[in-house]
């Protein structure tokens, strides 16, 4: 059996042609409703990373690179610290998916957005770009994290590797490249510099380590543009031929290169299939089980105090992140079913504070995760936490009830309304701002386009 590095791999010139893409797209040729779209995402992150920099994860982040003492030039979120631009995108990193509250994208397989905003604001911040070059350096990563993830392909996960990190590094590299000014060839050595980067275990879930690898790819895209903006050399073709990082980190079941790289911008993929925005505080993967059991409730009278077994039908792959069947802290508690189903028939809500250790050793919801099965439905193929479907069963004491849902909550079809998206940020920044300050933030993502420098923006998500 050949080895990945000894397998030859067909030559697309992948590379080339997205760095060509990255550095020549226009800003003015992108269409108004992806500018939107780009601004939502920069709304949810943005929110989420202030509430997240509350956590421990964010406290020892912040910590370590106060110690480090670097030039301070990029806000750190939430704090009032300021940093090299790296080390600033490595914590507000961490913050944003400190609380794993932020939105999933299901091409660029993970959570993109919290790579994306972390290095797009600082990198924006420190080099005073303009709202309109900070959103097109999203729009152009995360059509970068989508064309990657479609190659990768959903085996890239299942050999334990976890693609917000792995994608999220190459997409942070693209996007920071965009608003350096890096052109084609430089941009292909930015990714030669990241490729040696690209890493993160999806055997972490449930650990402070999972925001790590979201703070180590935003870092690393920043390390990687601005080190190829100073000649500094590396393999030009690194997503090419034997040896690449598709060949390496491919899991066999990708799309084909040529006819993923033919759909770039056509449509753009942050409008299909789009970001999938959270409103509940835990692991994706959950959240089709938690808006069906919502509806179903409901819908048909169902008392919650009255449900004595719940089954969740899952597809091959689509409990993969769902590690936790047996959950101690508040983190694993974001990666069990079994705790998230409880709590939810337990409170009717889930809220950030349902994911402390408290609230996972409470005596009740320990005994009603006894009563959550899961059960495998067998396929040849392999899904994951927002491909697919899931069938539900609910017991009570006056018989079953069953719902089959193939919709994700958050996503296009079954999307979170603008209002409901204000409210979740003004939860989420009224953690760290007052509601005045919070408020004024919101205003001013929401007219980021006409900023000509988004520094007053960047700095407005410091507490007084």
């Amino acid at each position: 059996m050949l080895l990945p590095s000894q397998k030859k791999a067909p030559k697309s010139m992948l590379t080339e042609r997205l760095a060509v893409f990255v550095a020549s797209q226009s800003a003015k040729d992108i269409p108004d409703e992806v500018y939107d779209a780009a601004r939502d995402a920069v709304i949810d992150t943005l929110g989420v990373a202030l509430a997240g920099s509350r956590e421990e994860v964010a406290d020892i982040a912040a910590a370590w690179i106060g110690e480090i003492g670097a030039q301070a030039s990029a806000t750190v979120w939430g704090r009032k610290l300021s940093s090299h631009v790296s080390e600033a995108a490595f914590v507000n990193g961490i913050s944003a998916h400190a609380l794993d509250f932020d939105d999933s994208f299901p091409s660029g397989r993970g959570h993109i957005s919290a790579c994306l905003v972390p290095t797009v604001l600082t990198v924006g911040e420190v080099s005073g770009a303009s709202g309109q070059d900070v959103l097109a350096a999203y729009i152009i990563g995360i059509e970068t994290a989508s064309i990657l993830g479609r190659v990768f392909g959903p085996g890239h996960q299942r050999r334990g590797w976890h693609p917000t990190a792995t994608v999220g590094t190459l997409a942070s590299t693209a996007a920071a490249g965009r608003l350096l000014g890096l052109d084609a060839k430089n941009m292909a050595c930015a990714w030669g510099i990241a490729g040696s980067q690209v890493g993160g275990l999806a055997r972490n879930f449930g650990t402070m380590t999972k925001p790590f690898h979201i703070g180590r790819a935003a870092q690393a895209g920043v390390v990687s543009a601005n080190l190829a903006a100073k000649g500094f050399t590396a393999d030009g073709a690194i997503f090419d031929d034997a040896g690449g990082v598709m060949d390496v980190y491919v899991g066999g079941d990708g799309e084909p290169v040529e006819e993923v790289i033919s759909s770039l911008a056509g449509p753009w993929s942050i409008l299909s299939p789009g970001n999938y925005v959270k409103q509940w505080p835990c692991c994706f993967s959950g959240h089709r089980t938690i808006g069906a059991l919502f509806d179903l409730i409901n819908q048909q009278g169902i008392n919650r105090a009255d449900v004595t077994d719940v089954s969740i039908e899952f597809l091959p792959g689509g409990d993969a992140s769902l590690l936790s069947r047996n959950p101690q802290t508040g983190l694993e508690g974001k990666f069990s079913i079994e705790y998230i189903v409880a709590a939810f028939l337990l409170d009717g809500v889930l809220r950030m504070s349902t994911f402390t250790d408290e609230m996972v050793q409470r005596a009740e919801a320990r005994q009603l995760m006894q009563r959550v099965e899961r059960i495998y439905i067998p396929d040849e193929k392999f899904y994951s936490g927002i491909a697919g479907y899931n069938d539900i069963t609910v017991t009570t004491k006056d018989g079953e009830f069953k719902v089959h849902e193939d919709r994700v909550p958050g996503s296009r079809v079954w999307p979170m309304s603008e209002a409901d998206r204000d409210t979740k940020f003004m939860d989420c920044a009224s953690q760290i701002l007052d509601d005045s300050s919070a408020a004024d933030l919101l205003k001013r993502i929401k007219n980021i386009r006409a900023a000509d420098d988004i520094q007053a923006m960047v700095r407005a998500t410091v507490p007084y």
